[in-house]
């Protein structure tokens, strides 16, 4: 499908899955975006350019093909390295106040277009629209912070011991940055970090996921809108085929000297190896396993509404989903109840583009089957499915509630990625803490208490980046987030955000007259 064509409208179909589906026999579904927003080429150095071969783009509820979009290789990663060194030198020389203005007006274009943007997430990636939306407002939100925050990058003038001379501490932007980012945040994991690298100064290479590429060139043309100059954002779209080598350019090429990732921490141990030989500076947002403790104190109907939260949304595909829940024996039974209760009367599963679903496809079918492979692994020892349990037609899976679920099961050692809830009883606020931290990664914990010495106690201890306490959605754009151990390396969002696209030079100033 060219890119030319003024609108795109894909006629899916979409199967009943389930009785009470808002998704009819037969449901139609259309795409429609308009031709400046549905880019289907690589953006190098400001133009759009083909590549040798296309890969399609198919609607994960459906498993139709939506667009066609240019398999960039080794030769364009290449260009758009080199245009972006090159668009660096003059992009670093812009006044702070220059590049604030500029992310503002992106932010502003991205607002503007928010329903054809949030469609795009949709129909690629299988986000109700409400999801969409919110995420649309969630990313745009990173481009108002960065934007405030290029003003805000200051230096030090430090006390110096000798009185014929003057010390600074001057912050500079790294240069070049590649930025690979995943599919389940195809808008916010761009912006997250392309923000905070353009307000330092640097020039930035994207390679968005292979399953998620339209959200990516979509930014990138609404980019060019705002006046970003050419060469500054570039994005290279591939296949799956085409990723190793591509990011064998992004990770190795000697003008790169920045690489920010997130995704699985197998993926970044790789890219961590390749950044090696040229010592780049990195930044890594890397895989979690949450996990969501209600202790005896707790407000159960606020726990189960943060639970709600924290693990259905996208289905149960975000590095911060509550993946391992530890709730206090005294108050067991009657949360797995209303949380049961609440699974019933809330979750609607449908194509993205219905108003009523709140629970899309997983983003393939190799996701459905580890979710059901996990299930089936804790049923064969001991577990209880109290809701759901089944997959369903194609990447979709009921959303799945497991009791009497003990820490030998699958579920409860690798992250899921999917609707599953797999709830260990626990006796004591010691026994708790030993199972959250017997991991090797620490992104995100939650935990339910109205006890305030216990809050502070489990806070600290928790080994973690990121601790939500009473509430179910931690993510913001003036936080830091960001894990330990395994989960990754570097900080994303807030003050902090920018200072991972920084060096910091020490300048003496000497020979003055005291």
């Amino acid at each position: 499908m060219s890119a030319a064509v003024c609108v795109l409208k894909t006629r899916c179909f979409l199967r009943q899955l389930l009785p009470g589906l808002p998704a009819a026999m037969h449901r139609s579904y259309s795409l429609d975006v308009s031709a400046p927003l549905l880019r289907t080429q690589g953006y190098v150095d400001g133009r759009w350019i083909s590549a040798a071969s296309v890969f399609p783009v198919l609607d994960p509820a459906t498993g139709q093909e939506i667009a066609r979009v240019s398999d960039c290789g080794p030769a364009e990663a290449k260009q758009a390295v080199d245009a972006a060194y090159k668009a660096f030198h003059s992009w670093k020389q812009y006044t702070a106040k220059e590049r604030s203005v500029l992310l503002r007006k992106w932010f502003e274009l991205m607002t503007l277009h928010k329903d054809e943007l949030a469609q795009l997430i949709t129909f690629e990636c299988g986000k109700p629209m409400c999801e969409s939306l919110g995420e649309i407002s969630y990313s745009a939100s990173f481009l108002e912070w960065f934007s405030e925050e290029a003003r805000r990058v200051y230096g030090d003038i430090v006390p110096s011991p000798a009185k014929d001379r003057k010390l600074l501490l001057l912050k500079q932007p790294v240069g070049v940055a590649s930025i690979i980012t995943p599919w389940n945040f195809p808008s916010a994991m761009i912006t997250r970090k392309v923000g905070a690298a353009l307000a330092a100064g640097c020039t930035v290479v994207v390679k968005p996921a292979e399953d998620t590429p339209l959200s990516a060139l979509a930014l990138a043309e609404l980019a060019e809108q705002a006046g970003i100059p050419a060469g500054v954002v570039n994005v290279v779209p591939c296949s799956r085929e085409s990723t190793p080598s591509v990011g064998q350019v992004l990770c190795t090429d000697p003008l790169v000297a920045k690489i920010s990732f997130t995704g699985s921490t197998a993926t970044g141990k790789v890219l961590l190896k390749m950044a090696a030989d040229t010592v780049k500076k990195v930044s890594m947002e890397l895989g979690g396993h949450a996990p969501f403790i209600v202790f005896d104190s707790a407000d159960l109907d606020k726990a189960v509404g943060g639970a709600m939260a924290s693990k259905f949304r996208n289905s149960g595909q975000t590095c911060v989903c509550s993946n391992r829940f530890l709730v206090q024996s005294a108050v067991y039974d009657r949360f797995v109840e209303k949380l049961g209760r609440a699974m019933d009367a809330e979750l609607r599963l449908g194509h993205g583009s219905e108003p009523n679903t709140t629970q899309g496809p997983l983003i393939n079918t190799r996701a459905a089957e580890k979710v059901l492979h996990q299930i089936s692994d804790a049923v064969s020892r001991g577990a209880k499915v109290v809701k759901g349990g089944k997959r369903l037609d194609g990447s979709f899976m009921e959303p799945t509630l497991l009791a009497d679920v003990t820490a030998d099961m699958l579920c409860t050692k690798e992250e899921t990625f999917g609707p599953l809830v797999p709830v260990i009883r626990f006796n004591t606020e010691e026994e708790a803490l030993a199972i959250a931290n017997a991991t090797s990664v620490g992104l995100a914990g939650y935990f339910y208490s109205q006890d305030v010495s216990q809050i502070w106690r489990v806070a600290e201890a928790l080994e973690v980046g990121m601790v939500s306490v009473n509430e179910g959605l931690l993510s913001t754009p003036e936080a830091t987030f960001g894990g330990v151990k395994e989960s990754g390396m570097g900080r994303e969002g807030s003050k902090y955000g920018v200072d991972e696209y920084l060096e910091v030079k020490y300048m003496c100033f000497g020979g003055l007259k005291p």
